[in-house]
């Protein structure tokens, strides 16, 4: 699967998960929310975590390819870690930001913290082996 067609593909899912997210928000503010029911900000930490782990392990595989040990370069892997730790960070942020309660009230934020750290994580990896890949370039 080409890079283009993995942007694609989460673009499309960010904009289906906007119209579905809306008629939960306005649910959950109407009702208490379990330990399990999953809300508007629980499904936003859980999207964000998709983009970031994955960004993750394409950063650190990037990485070692970027250092010569497996194929010869991680150019692109590290453009794409780098671009799912930047929409994972943003997305952590953005929950974190619009939280209105602390741990356990629904809104994710402490997903949304967990996902502050894998974006930067994975941008870290990515920055990296973009650099590496430049200087054996």
């Amino acid at each position: 699967m080409s890079v283009r067609h993995l942007l694609a593909i989460a673009a499309a899912t960010l904009l289906g998960i906007v119209g579905l997210a809306t008629p939960a928000a306005a649910h959950v503010l109407v009702q208490p929310v379990g330990a399990y029911t999953l809300t508007s900000g629980r499904l936003w930490t859980v999207v964000a975590a998709l983009l970031g782990l994955p960004g993750v392990v394409i950063g650190g595989l990037a990485l070692a390819r970027s250092a010569g040990r497996i194929g010869t370069g991680g150019r692109r892997g590290a453009i794409v870690a780098l671009i799912a730790g930047l929409a994972c960070t943003v997305i952590g942020g953005l929950v974190v930001a619009a939280a209105e309660g602390g741990p356990g009230t629904g809104y994710g934020i402490v997903g949304g913290y967990v996902n502050l750290v894998i974006g930067l994580i994975a941008m870290v990896l990515g920055g990296l082996a973009l650099a590496r890949s430049r200087h054996t370039a």
